[in-house]
């Protein structure tokens, strides 16, 4: 019996559920697990290998470390390659957030609205009518 095709983004979930069912679990154990459970399976489609959750969980240059050890994999057919680069990328995100936090948590580094707050406000006071000002207000009340 034929498995389904999973994407990137779905492998890397089912890595973060194993990761946080099971805090002891080891990164060996877990691309273990991982290379059993998909290694049947037919490969991931090239089309979309960003995680776009890891967003807001780590900064891009960690939970991206991993991408091109995927690509990698799918170009050449090899589950292990894949299974690797992605516990690269969920290892590097949870130790983000053991060490520091969420993002825009534990400093300001990481809160993209630094430094630009101010202008971004004077901009939108200028330029926005005040009935879609007060338009905008009430939607974000909501």
């Amino acid at each position: 019996m034929a498995k389904e095709q999973t994407g990137v983004p779905d492998i890397f979930r089912r890595a973060l559920e194993l990761a946080r069912g099971d805090a002891s679990l080891s990164l060996k154990d877990l691309r273990r697990r991982l290379y059993e459970e998909y290694r049947d399976s037919p490969m991931p489609p090239m089309e979309n290998l960003t995680i776009p959750e890891q967003d807001a969980l780590a900064p891009e240059e960690d939970w991206t470390s991993g991408l091109s050890l995927i690509r990698r994999g799918i170009q050449q057919e090899d589950w292990r390659e894949i299974i690797n680069g992605i516990s690269l990328s969920l290892d590097q995100t949870l130790r983000f957030e053991r060490e520091r936090g969420r993002m825009g948590q534990a400093d300001d580094w990481h809160d993209r609205t630094v430094g630009i707050e101010g202008a971004l406000q004077k901009g939108v006071g200028k330029w926005m009518p005040d009935e879609l000002m007060r338009l905008a207000e009430r939607a974000g009340k909501k």
